[in-house]
């Protein structure tokens, strides 16, 4: 992405580039139906997490290799002048938000022992794959969304 913005800072996006972005956005949205399917199945068996220690060292690992991944990025589009970039530097923060309701939910279960915190936990993921999902295919469309679910411009 950034040796095609950087040749070609005009150029709209390739058939490529679209198919790759509603794979993501269809990704999304299943993910977002399964973490749905899952935490209702958890609500009405009353399932309870057997351990949270992966969590905390998945979630632990992301928050840091994220925020370095936007340190990165937010460096190489400043240094090309590429608003695209630093908009997905933005939208990488997503991810940092994702981990933070993972690593609150587990280290909430761990403290309390309260099972149903993991289906709550479930909510905010689904909130945030839903609006990733909405972005990549507004991308796709040539739409620019915001990593709010905002439209911003038509391209």
């Amino acid at each position: 992405m950034v040796l095609r913005i950087h040749q070609n800072t005009d150029t709209p996006r390739s058939q490529f580039e679209r198919t790759a972005l509603r794979i993501t956005g269809t990704s999304f949205y299943l993910l977002a139906v399964g973490l749905a399917t899952t935490a209702i199945y958890n609500l009405f068996t009353a399932h309870k997490p057997t351990t949270t220690l992966p969590a905390l060292v998945i979630s632990l690992v992301s928050i840091a290799v994220m925020w370095a991944l936007v340190m990165g990025k937010r460096h190489v589009g400043r240094t090309l002048n590429s608003s695209p970039i630093l908009a997905d530097a933005n939208c990488t923060l997503v991810c940092i938000y994702m981990s933070i309701v993972l690593l609150a939910s587990s280290l909430i279960f761990q403290f309390t022992g309260f099972g149903f915190i993991d289906s709550l936990g479930a909510l905010g993921l689904i909130y945030f794959s839903i609006n990733e999902g909405k972005e990549a295919f507004g991308k796709a469309a040539g739409v620019e969304i915001d990593c709010c679910g905002e439209d911003e411009h038509k391209k």
